[in-house]
């Protein structure tokens, strides 16, 4: 080599990602390697013991190094309800279970989701949350 110190380069880590909603949570897993997700499933949301199981559960299973939280807002940007409840929700990932949890601006998720032609909305909207993340941090 010439003397250059080149950094290595980052490993690719699993990271699953969530389109919150009030009453169905998406859940979508990826690879930052190949900056692809796909959907999971949707968790009927009944009760926050109810889905924070389902999420240890999947966590367990699935093992990532980051969680990412898809965060609504208006078409202007402003901040609404929902903005809120799903920061709350980001913050209680991390609270539960102490990893990483990167917030990503969800916009037009669902309706790009529902124009696919999408089995599962939810779980649809989650993985392109999870590919918006990687094409914003990981290339």
């Amino acid at each position: 080599m010439n003397g250059v110190a080149r950094a290595p380069a980052a490993a690719p880590s699993l990271l699953l990602a969530f389109d919150f909603g009030a009453k169905r949570v998406g859940v979508a897993s990826g690879n930052s390697l190949t900056g692809t997700a796909t959907p999971l499933a949707t968790l009927a949301h009944a009760g926050n013991e109810e889905l924070f199981a389902a999420i240890a559960a999947l966590i367990a299973e699935w093992r990532p190094a980051a969680l990412v939280v898809g965060v609504p807002r208006h078409p202007d940007g402003a901040a609404h309800d929902n903005t809120r409840r799903a920061q709350r929700f980001a913050r209680q990932l991390h609270g539960r279970f102490g990893l990483a949890v990167h917030e990503v601006d969800e916009r037009y998720t669902t309706t790009e989701a529902l124009a696919s032609g999408a089995a599962d909305v939810d779980a649809a909207s989650a993985a392109l949350i999870l590919e918006q993340h990687f094409r914003e941090h990981c290339v």
